[in-house]
């Protein structure tokens, strides 16, 4: 099958390179021809795991190439995907603009070239209910059937850091449309993975748009819960993880997204909370719990720098090092990243910062520039500061040689916010010791 896709961000790129693995012949278009240069080098804009090997092999079969060129991806193509951002608005709605203007290009080249075939615009972006409803009516303000232009939503449910591997081995593929056929034609564009007994479910658009923010609300809503729990455990002396281990053990509850840390961040949680809050007050709800969830969060990101500042005192001239700045491991993404918050404020409070990322430097210098330090490595970071902060679990942090730590750092003081270390192996080592949840000796 041939397919378009608008738009080589995260989700585009991703689904770009992982349908023209799958056999389909792939055109990806951007109008940002910076961005263009650096795919057509097969190389990739931000850290993914096996993404840019896919890239290069489906460029080197043919099946796979990019373009700024809109109006002739369109012509070449059955199914058209529009991946492009909808970043949040001042008052958190989802701005929608450039998923119409996607739309409007699509419709003004199947007019212009005079296209007659049928052709299936796959909305992947997160847009609010509603949407593609709203798109349906513009077709038609066009003079445009769905025999011509037919509208299907089809969220992606993919994890930045594993986004390869979930593409092929997803939990389910939703297919929201009015048009029968158009869902058939979707359908059969992930045949190789139906193959594999990869659950399709069929429904309509509003449905197929909702599930997005719904699923995402509710792991975020997760994360706030356990987060509530560990902030709770270490007013009584409990643990947290066993709490969470627990919890997990009970089939309607599930283990994931039960660790207790910073708080969550990234390019999609509080995105689709601040929006899905903003839509509920659009029809007269307020959505209540989840507009808790976020409130939670954005607490549990700056609550350590508290805790710091009563074991420190006065963070005026402390030197802070982290370990790790993106919000999560295996990516360089730094969107709505914890560190960002945490360090803004030890910086308010006239502390030095130092950090060290696998990945995240460049994105991290593009935000703070020179108001903090960049280390070379953990123990470059520790050298002669007053606490350490572990805040992005990759697996260079894992086993970190702690009497080497302790040696080189001026004041023996470990944050450990993703609850990493054995709490009585970091104590028994001499230091002051802060984890989530967890028996602490401050």
């Amino acid at each position: 099958m041939k397919l378009a896709v608008v738009g080589t961000g995260y989700v585009g790129l991703v689904s770009g390179v992982c349908f023209a693995d799958l056999g389909h012949q792939v055109i990806c278009v951007d109008n940002v021809q910076e961005k263009l240069d650096i795919l057509n080098r097969h190389e990739i804009p931000f850290f993914e795991p096996e993404l840019k090997e896919k890239l290069v092999k489906g460029a080197k079969h043919g099946v796979l190439v990019f373009s700024s060129d809109i109006a002739q991806a369109i012509k070449d193509s059955t199914v058209i995907l529009s991946a492009v951002g909808t970043p949040p608005k001042e008052d958190g709605c989802a701005d929608v603009s450039a998923v119409f203007s996607v739309i409007e290009e699509i419709i003004a080249a199947y007019k212009s070239l005079g296209c007659t075939d049928k052709k299936v615009i796959v909305n992947k972006s997160t847009v609010p209910v509603g949407t593609g409803r709203k798109i349906i009516e513009k077709i038609k303000e066009a003079g445009l059937s769905s025999d011509q232009l037919s509208v299907v939503s089809n969220p992606e449910f993919l994890r930045e850091g594993t986004a390869v591997y979930d593409f092929f081995h997803t939990d389910r593929i939703v297919i929201g449309a009015d048009d029968p056929d158009a869902k058939k034609i979707v359908g059969a564009m992930y045949g190789p993975l139906y193959s594999r007994e990869t659950p399709i479910v069929y429904t309509d658009l509003e449905t197929a748009e909702l599930s997005k923010y719904a699923a995402n609300c509710f792991l975020a809503t997760k994360i706030s819960f356990i987060n509530e729990m560990a902030r709770y455990c270490e007013k009584i002396g409990a643990d947290v993880k066993d709490v969470a281990k627990i919890m997990g053990m009970d089939g309607r509850i599930s283990k994931y997204f039960l660790h207790a840390g910073p708080g969550y961040g990234g390019s999609c949680f509080s995105k689709d909370i601040r929006a899905l809050i903003g839509s509920g007050k659009e029809v007269g709800l307020d959505l209540q719990v989840i507009r808790e969830v976020e409130s939670v969060n954005e607490d549990q990101k700056v609550r350590s720098v508290g805790i710091l500042k009563e074991v420190l005192g006065d963070l005026a001239g402390k030197k802070i090092g982290f370990l790790g700045l993106a919000f999560k491991p295996n990516t360089d993404d730094m969107r709505e990243a914890p560190s960002l918050k945490i360090i803004k404020q030890l910086l308010e409070h006239k502390a030095e910062v130092i950090a060290f990322d696998p990945e995240s430097m460049s994105n991290t210098k593009a935000i703070l520039g020179d108001r903090i330090t960049y280390g070379k490595n953990a123990y470059d970071v520790a050298e002669d500061v007053d606490a350490i902060i572990l805040i992005t679990e990759w697996h260079v942090f894992r086993n970190l040689d702690i009497p080497r730590l302790k040696k080189i750092m001026k004041q023996a003081v470990f944050f450990d916010l993703r609850n990493v270390y054995d709490v009585d192996t970091i104590i028994n080592q001499g230091f002051k010791f802060y984890s989530v949840g967890r028996r602490n000796n401050l």
